[in-house]
């Protein structure tokens, strides 16, 4: 078990060399630089799309484009909110948070041009149903030489699109904070409680996933805008009550990131790696399981789902990420060094909100990871899909149910490992692809809101 462990680590940072930071941050600057900022200057637009101003229901798709959103949602909020923001401040200090808003910045442009081509090029699968994602956009845009690369991405999607870090971190914190917290479990059993929780959440995930992408929207349509809201009011009141330190500490960030003095040795490139990792891992830009929820959705207008797919980063990364990062810094638990993952998160909770803060935590734990499940059931089976057929995709569901169960046994340092290296290898084919398209993408944008200022001063009143 430690050398399957130790194998999971080794491939992780093997696969986060300083490359793939620059493949990330280099396509996500390009592709700000090529739109020239254009998709930022209609964030109200976006919103109106989410209100479903819009929509129409005739259009091809199976999801409306904020269920589509919520669906992408639930996948990149998740624990990577909570225990990922821990772990980078945990290996990389607090100057890696502002590595990950640098990727939010970047994974804005980026995931406009991913998601538009992800309707842009939708195609059929193997019993004539349209798709959507990486190598859907591959195969239709590219073309047959460009195939191998579609498949790739699929293969690693199986991997990477198993929930291992979601599950392993719920299983953790139930097992340490409440369990082992209220005296309830000795810690010479977690072994045994592991494998039973493991058993619970299998059976509880496959209730939702068994119903397809229909109830996984469904359900992440509902979880997902209450859950965000119930946490980000949570951390206004926490950081309300610490207003004053706030400015200090988003002050320790910056400062941080470009000297890396809380990382053993000061290693920057350990700071911008870190924290690019972890972003990367938040807001799925550049990953491609983002492109797969939006090439769902219900437009024939690619441009559209772009804006929309767009809102991510801000919401997840900007938002989110960045107030779980001041609770756990205002806290102090970060400076013992003894907490990671789900586990500092809880510290800090409890130290900022004594005797509710953890239980707050719990429930957003349990909204989070079992959200994400959910969405990343639903990318994998449709990577399994391409490889194997559609008819045969549902076979996806039962390894997410036998992964859960697996992935509460194995050490968090493992989880991340595998998920990490994963996400790296998809970003190759991704990052590749709407590079080499990405002049579609700015044909169709001119156009898109040309028209959409036409019409604007069309319907303005006389």
């Amino acid at each position: 078990m430690q050398e399957i462990q130790r194998l999971c680590i080794a491939f992780g940072d093997l696969a986060w060399g300083p490359w793939l930071v620059v493949l990330i941050l280099g396509s996500g600057l390009y592709f700000l630089a090529l739109s020239r900022f254009l998709p930022f200057r209609y964030l109200g637009h976006s919103i109106q799309l989410l209100r479903g101003k819009y929509d129409d229901e005739s259009s091809p798709g199976d999801i409306t484009h904020f269920q589509a959103l919520a669906s992408a949602l639930s996948g990149t909020i998740g624990m990577g909110n909570i225990a990922g923001v821990a772990v980078a401040i945990h290996m990389g200090g607090p100057g890696a948070i502002f590595w990950m808003w640098a990727t939010a910045v970047v994974g804005i442009a980026t995931k406009f041009f991913t998601c538009t081509l992800a309707i842009m090029y939708r195609g059929p699968d193997s019993e004539g149903h349209i798709q959507g994602g990486p190598m859907y956009v591959i195969r239709e845009g590219l073309g047959r030489r460009w195939r191998p690369l579609a498949v790739f991405f699929s293969g690693v999607g199986v991997i990477g699109c198993l929930p291992l870090f979601q599950t392993n971190q719920l299983v953790q914190t139930v097992r340490d904070v409440i369990f082992v917290g209220e005296g309830w479990l000795d810690p010479g059993h977690a072994f045994e409680f592991n494998v039973i929780a493991g058993l619970v959440l299998a059976a509880i995930v496959a209730v939702v996933i068994f119903g397809g992408l229909q109830r996984i929207a469904a359900v992440a349509s509902r979880l997902v805008p209450g859950m965000a809201l119930f946490y980000v009011i949570t951390a206004i009141y926490v950081l309300g009550s610490h207003a004053s330190e706030v400015p200090g500490y988003l002050a320790m960030i910056v400062k941080d990131a470009f000297g890396g003095s809380a990382v053993a040795g000061g290693a920057l490139g350990t700071v911008i790696v870190t924290g690019v990792r972890r972003g990367v891992f938040s807001n799925e830009a550049g990953i491609g399981t983002e492109s797969m929820a939006h090439g769902a959705a219900k437009t024939d207008e690619p441009v559209r789902e772009g804006l929309v797919a767009m809102m991510g980063p801000i919401i997840d990364t900007l938002v989110i990420c960045t107030a779980t990062a001041l609770i756990i810094l205002i806290s102090g638990a970060w400076k013992t060094g003894e907490g990671n993952g789900v586990t500092l998160t809880a510290q800090a909770f409890e130290a900022t909100m004594p005797g509710v803060g953890i239980y707050i935590l719990i429930i957003a734990v349990i909204c989070f990871s079992t959200s994400t499940i959910f969405g990343y059931s639903y990318y994998g089976s449709k990577c399994l899909g391409y490889l194997i057929g559609a008819d045969k995709q549902h076979f996806y569901n039962y390894i997410i149910v036998v992964s859960t169960v697996i992935a509460a046994i194995l050490s968090l340092d493992a989880m991340v490992g595998v998920v990490d290296g994963t996400f790296a290898l998809m970003a190759i084919p991704t990052t590749t692809s709407a590079l080499a398209l990405s002049p579609k993408v700015m044909s169709a944008a001119r156009k898109y809101f040309a028209e959409l200022k036409h019409m604007e001063i069309a319907t303005e009143p006389s």
